[in-house]
């Protein structure tokens, strides 16, 4: 492998996500933390098991059960030195630490509980660094937990506070566009993950290959976050095809750039048209030139439907990188010449939040199943935090409406 200039052997770029070791073996810079074992242990028994260093895989004995409490003040404060020590040391063997990727979902009690805890800790631990959230929040229709509502707007807070840049996904949003667009009858989280992956891909490509406008992750931050707390990002990414549809069509610039602005393609359910863009990010992969970008980007401005604030009129970055997506052989994407990821920092995503909030307030006002986190000091954390969230959510909204509206 480390003779093997295709994929990055012996390349600064590949060991930004990989070290290597003394014999030749190349380990993810990664930490996979659970607080009960099923999940980790299907890493550890799974294909890759081989890939991941055993210390790196780290899971409790006993579940959050989909408490925010049990996540972050009780079972999971019991484990987060242990996964700050394994941060610490992954951090140790970086040359230039430039900051974190965090996954986590924010409906359970450990994603929002733990992953809360965690922030925190790596907030204070590493200062600075940057910290980029890939953040899955509760579907509007498809629920895990009863008690997604509490979990989400605990979280959020946390959110808001900890992270320079998280991109919400939403499980319904992407079994929707499997379904529509591979013709997928019933995705699993493998379709799912698969189709996460390549937005994630996208956005770490300009670290491992070169091109002609790179993108750097750092820049995400610079170039979509106006102000500190509106940090909260839509993604979408074309094209979604299988490989029977892509053998009868060519997907140009142009029609990768509007599949990507389409409200169908987001991968938050939330439409864009109900509001407007502060700025957006375009990361091309694969046969493209600069040229046919501006002409794509051009035409995009020209639509009535893809309004940008007053205040920000340019609102584009683009990148380029040459090195087109890759795709899990066998699987449901098709292997295509080019491919366009956005994410864009959009007023429409209040409606993610406004949906929690209302769920929350529903349950809320009648106590229901704040019981079962009595005694933690969160009946007044929780109800401070929802008001917080939502006078926050109102304040974005009434920025992108014109003065003249509001009177």
């Amino acid at each position: 492998m480390p003779g093997d200039k295709t994929v990055g052997g012996g390349d600064d770029a590949f060991n930004t996500f990989f070290s290597e070791t003394g014999a030749g073996k190349h380990v993810p810079r990664s930490v996979f933390v659970d607080l009960e074992p099923t999940v980790i242990d299907e890493v550890r028994t799974g294909t890759y098991r081989q890939l991941f260093h055993p210390e790196q895989l780290i899971s409790g004995k006993e579940d959050a059960a989909n408490n925010f409490a049990r996540g972050h003040y009780t079972i999971g404060k019991e484990i987060v030195d242990l996964c700050l020590d394994r941060i610490r040391k992954l951090a140790d063997n970086c040359t230039g630490l430039q900051g974190f990727l965090v996954f986590n979902a924010v409906g359970g009690g450990t994603g929002s509980g733990l992953g809360s805890l965690l922030l925190e800790r790596l907030s204070v631990d590493y200062g600075k660094k940057s910290k980029l959230g890939f953040t899955v929040y509760p579907s509007p229709q498809v629920s895990t937990s009863v008690v997604e509502p509490y979990n989400s707007v605990l979280s959020t807070h946390s959110l808001l506070e900890h992270t320079d840049v998280a991109v919400l996904l939403d499980n319904e949003a992407i079994y929707d566009i499997c379904r529509r667009s591979l013709d997928i009858e019933r995705p699993t989280y493998t379709n799912l993950n698969r189709l996460v992956s390549q937005v994630i891909s996208s956005l770490t490509a300009s670290l491992r290959f070169d091109g002609a406008l790179n993108v750097d992750v750092t820049e995400f931050q610079t170039n979509l976050v106006p102000y500190p707390r509106i940090h909260f990002m839509l993604s979408s990414y074309a094209p979604v095809i299988s490989a029977e549809k892509a053998y009868h069509e060519q997907l140009s610039v142009a029609e990768i750039t509007n599949s990507a602005f389409e409200p169908s393609s987001m991968m938050a359910k939330c439409d864009p048209r109900h509001g407007k863009y502060m700025a957006c990010c375009l990361m091309y992969r694969g046969d493209v030139v600069p040229k046919d970008v501006n002409a794509a980007v051009a035409t995009i401005k020209t639509k009535r439907t893809i309004q940008f604030v007053d205040w920000c009129p340019t609102g584009f970055k683009c990148g380029i990188n040459y090195q087109p997506p890759t795709v899990v052989p066998g699987g449901d994407l098709a292997k295509v010449q080019r491919a366009v990821c956005m994410i864009s920092n959009s007023t429409s995503v209040a409606e993610v939040f406004s949906r929690i909030d209302h769920k929350f307030d529903l349950m809320y006002a009648k106590r229901a199943f704040v019981h079962c986190t009595l005694g933690k000091g969160w009946r007044k954390a929780s109800s401070q935090r929802r008001a917080r969230i939502s006078l926050h959510w109102r304040r974005i909204m009434r920025r992108s409406v014109p003065s003249r509206v509001r009177g």
